[in-house]
């Protein structure tokens, strides 16, 4: 069983940085394709970044482009999403996702059996 625990969000001020972590426990990570997700109050959840098995390959939604990072240490069994310029736009609950399936990464919320609890990240105007 796969267990996810985000950490790190919170308040932060319009063009900010905040730096969200996702804990793994479970079969090796290095198998998991990571992703991040995001759902705004009243919207649907939404793809934010994603990143392969061993951080060859990442893909970010065009909002976030140029302004988050995915990573992740396989040594810790970690991933990681760097946010800059943060925007009111951001404010979002925050998901971090696993999938073990082969192939490329994907967008697809349900190409990933496995989801944390959700973190919640507040950017003030």
């Amino acid at each position: 069983q796969v267990q996810l625990v985000e950490s790190g969000g919170g308040l932060v001020q319009a063009g900010g940085s905040m730096r969200l972590s996702c804990a793994t426990s479970g079969p090796t990570f290095s198998s998991y394709k990571m992703a991040w997700f995001r759902q705004a109050p009243g919207k649907e959840r939404e793809f934010v970044a994603a990143i392969s098995e061993f951080g060859v390959s990442t893909t970010y939604a065009d909002s976030v482009k140029g302004r988050f990072t995915i990573s992740r240490d396989n040594a810790k069994d970690t991933v990681s999403l760097q946010m800059n310029s943060l925007k009111p736009e951001d404010t979002a609950v925050y998901y971090c996702a696993a999938d073990f399936g082969l192939g490329s990464i994907t967008t697809t919320m349900a190409s990933y059996p496995y989801w944390g609890q959700g973190i919640q990240v507040t950017v003030s105007s």
